[in-house]
């Protein structure tokens, strides 16, 4: 385990890749813990508002983004600093993907049907990260056979047809699909070739109302009304 683990992750300078999936998870278990505790009435915890607005955590969270990213694209990917800064991106990202479905929506719709999206993307993203995390890509290894270098590139070859499949798949609408997708090329490919879901109002067997034709000419239709059962008295005398 520990050679694997020095010439799979060490070795391709893949440490702060595993760092800030870590930070990632965590932060967003920790985050949706907070928040259940937070409207529960329960623990120490309280939403943070400045003069009367409610700040969300993905304020915090595009900042840690900003900051961890320039950093770790500025200290490359060995040393003590681009693990600090794998770190502080990770964790601004999972605060920023835990409200995700608010960035989308423009609305707070956290605890709602549509919140879920949020939980959906952050596992898409964990899983695609693992994915790259442990894909045995042969760039930064030494020493590599010529056995290992072709399932290696069959591999990485068999993770880009199925991200393709993935991105089609969302594209359609089917975020569940396109999770599990993530982890199971079989079904990507399914929800990539299925027709993609209706639109709300748009379900076979259901029509508009029609326009229909205007009040014919010399005809008093400007202002009545129908009929109710109390005026069917009246119009009979």
């Amino acid at each position: 385990m520990g050679h694997w683990f020095s010439r799979n992750i060490v070795e391709p300078g893949k440490l702060p890749m595993l760092l800030a999936l870590t930070a990632f998870v965590l932060t967003f278990l920790i985050t949706r813990t907070v928040t259940r505790l937070i409207r529960a009435g329960k623990g120490p915890f309280g939403n943070i508002s400045s003069g009367g607005l409610h700040i969300h955590h993905v304020v915090p969270g595009v900042v840690l983004t900003v900051l961890g990213g320039f950093g770790a694209v500025a200290s490359g990917r060995y040393g003590v600093g681009a693990m600090i800064f794998a770190v502080v991106f990770g964790t601004g990202a999972g605060l920023v993907l835990d409200e995700f479905a608010l960035i989308l929506h423009l609305d707070d719709v956290y605890w709602t049907d549509d919140g879920r999206k949020s939980v959906e993307v952050v596992v898409f993203t964990a899983a695609l990260v693992l994915l790259g995390l442990v894909g045995f890509a042969p760039f930064g290894v030494n020493d590599v056979t010529a056995d290992e270098r072709q399932n290696r590139a069959a591999f990485l070859l068999t993770l880009l047809v199925n991200f393709l499949f993935v991105l089609v798949t969302l594209m359609k609408g089917k975020f569940r699909t396109a999770v599990i997708g993530a982890l199971v090329p079989f079904v990507a490919l399914v929800g990539a070739l299925r027709l993609a879901r209706p639109a709300p109002g748009g379900r076979a067997g259901s029509t508009a109302a029609a326009p229909g034709p205007g009040p014919a000419p010399g005809s008093a239709a400007t202002g009545t009304t129908s009929a109710g059962p109390g005026c069917a008295a009246r119009c009979r005398t």
